[in-house]
């Protein structure tokens, strides 16, 4: 993760976030008889996919290619598995640079901030004042679908994060090595774990007089049966053959493989995953530090790739990119400085790949794209990069609406990428 904190990590405390999500379950049969899952890559720091999918010098009808160090992502867009969808970003309303520059169209708040455009992402807030997430919001909706669940919808790699809070749950925040437990209570290299284990669950099940410590013993005990259960899950997983890069993205993709090859153990039929990495805020040292950046993010979704083929579950996973904002054209002193639109990479089966999606912006300082300094004006919203989405994984048209409340502010509802 880079220097900028990623809005509302709250650490890998897991175990205490999942409680919250399974109070309310009742014993209902879950409608949902196939399995979909997302899998958000967040890029944290601003990418400057401008350079990760390269202009032609002229405009006389040439490719668009990838950069260098993205090949390994080149066979599946032209196997059609790979999406790029153009110049996306947080919008209230489609704006032109003329409303822009006069200030006669309502904009997103805070633009080029960090922290608040990593909101933005992970709310599609725009003027409204949302403490969810949409992927939190979309649990909520799904929540009667999907009661069977033995962990919450939401799982998380980097902590728990607004992405992923919903009015009535939280993600499950798991680590790379499986769900957080307690070594001295569970392992069976800690001495006498189980004598451990007997008496904390002994204290757990007394009967307290206090609401607020039976809340707390309650998601103690909840806390204790999810990370046997997760645990379990995952010994029980066929071991993959596909080789993962050893990065921090690497790494973390590997481990919702492996959760997603545990599926069946836990009984799920929905899931959101979320993988965070960083350093992306490249400014003067972007020559330097992105074609690495470049090379590792190819490598680890190609390698996500190919566990999802080992698995037979190509067409089930969609994955996809966010990052707070593009980078601007034009040098600040420092380098690149925080920009607005950007492109977005969306992979697996169900995509319809092999093209790109939305319209290109005109990379021309002063142009009709530019929003000043060389910063690209969104020609499509996150709203309706996440709606699209959203059908994809099976919520209804109302449901969109409610979880992407400006989605009524534009014309075209759903990019059909997926």
């Amino acid at each position: 993760m880079d220097r900028r904190r990623f809005l509302a990590a709250g650490g890998a405390a897991g175990l205490m976030a999942a409680a919250p999500a399974l109070l309310t379950r009742t014993a209902q049969a879950a409608p949902f008889t196939d399995y979909r899952a997302l899998v958000c890559v967040f890029l944290i720091g601003g990418n400057d996919s401008f350079n990760m999918v390269v202009p032609p010098r002229t405009t006389d009808g040439a490719q668009y290619g990838l950069h260098p160090r993205m090949a390994p992502l080149a066979p599946l867009f032209t196997s059609g598995r790979l999406a790029v969808v153009a110049n996306t970003g947080p919008l209230v309303q489609p704006v032109t640079r003329t409303q822009v520059l006069d200030r006669s169209a309502t904009l997103p708040p805070q633009l080029f901030s960090h922290n608040d455009q990593q909101d933005q992402w992970q709310t599609v807030a725009g003027r409204l004042q949302l403490r969810t997430g949409w992927a939190g919001r979309a649990a909520d909706e799904l929540a009667t679908d999907t009661t069977l669940q033995k962990i919450p919808l939401n799982v998380s790699l980097s902590g728990t994060t607004v992405f992923q809070i919903g009015d009535s749950g939280a993600p499950y925040a798991i680590s790379t090595d499986g769900a957080p437990s307690y070594f001295v209570l569970t392992s069976t290299e800690a001495f006498a774990f189980a004598e451990r284990r007997a008496m904390f669950e002994r204290l757990l099940n007394r009967n307290e007089s206090s609401p607020i410590t039976r809340s707390l013993t309650s998601v103690q005990r909840r806390s204790l049966a999810l990370a046997d259960t997760v645990n379990t899950a995952l010994r029980r997983a066929p071991a993959l053959a596909t080789s993962f890069p050893t990065s921090t993205l690497g790494v973390q993709l590997k481990a919702v493989a492996s959760m997603i090859a545990a599926r069946n153990d836990l009984a799920m039929s929905r899931q959101i995953f979320l993988v965070v990495t960083g350093g992306f805020d490249t400014h003067d040292n972007q020559n330097t530090l992105q074609p690495g950046l470049f090379g590792d993010l190819a490598n680890s979704l190609a390698a996500f790739d190919g566990a999802m083929r080992e698995l037979s579950l190509a067409d089930q996973v969609v994955s996809f990119t966010q990052s707070e904002f593009g980078r601007t054209l034009t040098s600040n002193g420092d380098g690149t400085d925080h920009g607005w639109g950007g492109h977005q990479l969306v992979m697996g089966g169900a995509v319809r790949g092999g093209d790109i999606y939305g319209r290109m912006p005109r990379l021309e300082i002063d142009g009709p794209d530019d929003a000043g300094a060389g910063r690209m004006i969104p020609t499509l919203a996150v709203d309706q990069y996440a709606a699209t989405l959203l059908r994809w994984f099976g919520l209804s048209a109302s449901q969109i609406d409610r979880v992407v409340p400006n989605l009524r502010n534009f014309t075209t509802r759903d990019l059909a990428f997926v």
